[in-house]
């Protein structure tokens, strides 16, 4: 696969991505949070593994730790944001998760000791300050469900590393399904523990529930897994840097959500810190190397 198409790929599973904050806030209203996340992958398991049953076969332990590590990662993803969506807007959460993109390159510095460039350190304040705006309420206080949201971001933004590292390790279309299986039975444990678990009742409440398995989770984590083998972390995390942008799209279309100016400015600061630290417009004005003629 070129790297062309897989960051095409990659901006479908983005679109679909920016969709699931519609179905989370509908699916919210009838299901708890660790209820919501179960049903969502587990659905998605079965739907992926009667898709790729064959390849399954193919599965062994390292791919299955593996598998179970990215699994821990999602319900942590998932957590932050659901439980962060119950006090805040869907396009503001949308927002606040694509500080992930912030997120990456920190986290490869304290973990790799990666250092990130002066694109990187303007991006990061720049995203600080439009937080800043996107969350100001009368106070210099983050509300609960944006600090869930943003930890959420934090988590996806290891949930990226850690997906770049193992689909160079091993077979990604079983890696891709055998995360999903995991991640539903670990949300399904703690639904046991501290929920009622259920199933959806209404239409409106399968309509979520299946569009996050099917549409969000079957296709949209499988097309991540499989298409981020042939590009690299930074062209996925600009590409992911569009969620929000279709997150508060379809919150408008489908929902009548509008964030406020105040909010719209800090929504546009974000997206210029995360472009600045993407594109790195510093490597415009460095003058180039001289180089011998061979």
């Amino acid at each position: 696969m070129s790297q062309r198409r897989a960051d095409l790929l990659l901006v479908l599973a983005t679109a679909m991505w920016g969709s699931s904050y519609l179905f989370m806030k509908s699916g919210l209203e009838t299901l708890d949070v660790f209820n919501l996340i179960a049903l969502r992958f587990l659905i998605a398991f079965l739907v992926t593994a009667a898709l790729f049953c064959r390849e399954l076969r193919h599965t062994d332990r390292h791919t299955l730790f593996c598998s179970m590590i990215l699994a821990i990662n999602l319900c942590l993803v998932f957590t932050g944001i659901l439980y962060g969506l119950k006090s805040t807007s869907a396009a503001k959460a949308g927002f606040l998760v694509a500080l992930t993109v912030v997120f990456v390159p920190l986290l490869n510095f304290v973990l790799f000791r990666k250092k990130p460039g002066m694109n990187v350190s303007a991006g990061a304040c720049l995203s600080l300050t439009g937080i800043g705006f996107l969350t100001w309420n009368g106070q210099f206080l983050l509300q609960p469900g944006d600090l869930l949201c943003i930890l959420g971001a934090l988590a996806n933004a290891s949930y990226i590393l850690l997906t770049d590292h193992f689909t160079k390790r091993v077979n990604t279309i079983c890696l891709g399904v055998w995360q999903m299986g995991f991640a539903g039975i670990f949300a399904l444990t703690f639904s046991f523990l501290i929920e009622t678990p259920h199933l959806p009742s209404g239409p409106d409440a399968w309509l979520s529930v299946l569009g996050l398995a099917i549409l969000c989770s079957a296709a949209g984590y499988m097309l991540q897994t499989v298409a981020q083998k042939y590009t690299v972390p930074a062209h996925a995390s600009l590409i992911f840097s569009l969620e929000p942008v279709f997150a508060a799209l379809f919150a408008f279309i489908f929902m009548g959500e509008a964030l406020p100016a105040r909010g719209t400015i800090g929504a546009a600061i974000i997206l210029s810190g995360i472009m600045i630290m993407e594109v790195d417009p510093w490597k415009y004005f460095h003058p180039r190397p001289m180089h011998a003629n061979r």
